[in-house]
């Protein structure tokens, strides 16, 4: 994560951090970004990274990586947000999990408009045309109880 935020400050970029507590004590954290925020917990570290950004794009990386971008795209086919998702497929790193993606779908456990909320994607301008082309399910469950109550409460 520093060397990417390294990158797009080098750019001219601006880079928002969000870290635990915990993890500042243990770590030295990035003391270079635009902003960095502090939270109390790993929880509440995704929520305020989730309520921050306009996407999601999963990098090369590790069982954290994975939990973050799942969730999201968990939330997206809830409709618990709007926002797109995808996987920078570096040299085929996330190929297993498209492929497994896939056989879900084929095998009846996700359905089309699910899998069609992430982009697997080999290079970022690809990417950014699907954020760029994203239109958001309508009918999630999530929002179906959110407009149920509305109607409920009118």
């Amino acid at each position: 994560m520093g060397i990417v935020a390294d990158a797009a400050l080098a750019a001219g970029g601006k880079v928002t951090g969000v870290i635990p507590r915990a993890l500042v004590d243990q770590e030295v954290a990035h003391t270079g970004l635009t902003q960095l925020l502090i939270v109390d917990t790993m929880h509440e570290r995704k929520a305020k990274m989730a309520e921050l950004a306009d996407g999601f794009i999963a990098l090369p990386g590790g069982v954290g990586t994975l939990e973050e971008i799942f969730e999201q795209w968990g939330w997206a086919r809830l409709g618990i947000h709007e926002k797109p998702c995808a996987f920078l497929d570096v040299n085929g790193f996330f190929e297993p999990i498209q492929i497994m993606a896939a056989q879900m779908l084929h095998a009846g456990f996700m359905r089309r408009e699910h899998s069609d909320l992430v982009t697997f994607g080999s290079d970022l301008e690809q990417i950014l045309r699907a954020f760029q082309a994203h239109k958001p399910p309508t009918g999630t469950w999530f929002s179906r109880q959110i407009v149920g109550k509305v109607k409920d409460a009118g």
